[in-house]
């Protein structure tokens, strides 16, 4: 059972079987992260929201089942008819439409969704600077983009600043990290959307520690427990970071500022 701090901060998530949750997670808990979104965002039933980089489709789920909008599950590695299994185990099957595509290839008409959510995934596409102009395509006016991801609280700009727990992986994985700071620039810069919420997870402390609680009686499984173990200057962390897609007149005046 979940302890009363993880259902102070995440009511909907701990309404979920654990078990089932950790089983189709890849990462740490996604429906915490997905979660700490929805507290920004006002969903309403039939709305139509992409979940991009969905994984195994429970944070599709969730958002069916919690908020009655309509969900486009999208996901790369995992393929359609796993998913629509996790979909119908779910009841939601009215509700979301699992899809295998490239986050770079996507099979929408422009001015679609009402909001695009990603949890877990967006650092492995969106830090492409042309990234946030490809996905704005999809969104309405006015709609709304929101990932949750990993963090570093500061930014490391050369391999001297990278601290020795990180060095063996840093190359492989770590490198494409980065401060909130730098994901605000990221997107500020584009004129496309304006930032709503630009933070670390206010129950950024739990998730850690469900995180490595999981993996704490075998560390070697799972790098990033790792990686936290061995963390004391906390400089990993968790974010949020939401963008309201700014209409055609606000993104030409936005040159004239």
């Amino acid at each position: 059972m979940a302890s009363r701090n993880l259902r102070a901060h995440f009511p909907r998530a701990t309404t979920y079987d654990p078990q089932w949750v950790q089983q189709h997670s890849m990462g740490e808990n996604v429906l915490f992260n997905l979660e700490s979104l929805t507290e920004k965002i006002k969903l309403k039933p039939g709305m139509r929201v992409l979940d991009l980089g969905c994984g195994k489709a429970i944070s599709s789920v969730f958002l069916a089942t919690e908020f009655g909008v309509q969900v486009w599950a999208v996901d790369e590695a995992i393929s359609a008819t796993e998913n629509l299994e996790r979909i119908k185990e779910g009841k939601v099957e009215d509700k979301v439409f699992p899809i295998q595509a490239d986050a770079r290839a996507l099979p929408f008409p422009e001015n679609y969704f009402d909001a695009v959510m990603v949890v877990d995934s967006y650092t492995y596409f969106g830090t492409d600077e042309k990234y946030l102009p490809y996905i704005c395509r999809f969104l309405k006016p006015a709609g709304v983009i929101a990932i949750a991801d990993v963090c570093f609280t500061r930014e490391i700009e050369t391999l001297k600043q990278v601290p020795p727990f990180l060095r063996k992986d840093f190359q492989h994985y770590w490198y494409f990290i980065h401060s909130i700071a730098w994901w605000k620039k990221l997107w500020e810069k584009t004129g496309l959307v304006e930032i709503t919420c630009a933070e670390e997870l206010p129950g950024k402390e739990l998730v850690r520690k469900e995180y490595v609680r999981y993996y704490e009686d075998n560390p070697k499984k799972d790098a990033f427990a790792r990686a936290l173990m061995q963390d004391k200057e906390q400089l990993i962390s968790f974010f949020r970071l939401i963008g309201r897609r700014t209409s055609q007149e606000a993104y030409l005046q936005s040159y004239k500022k």
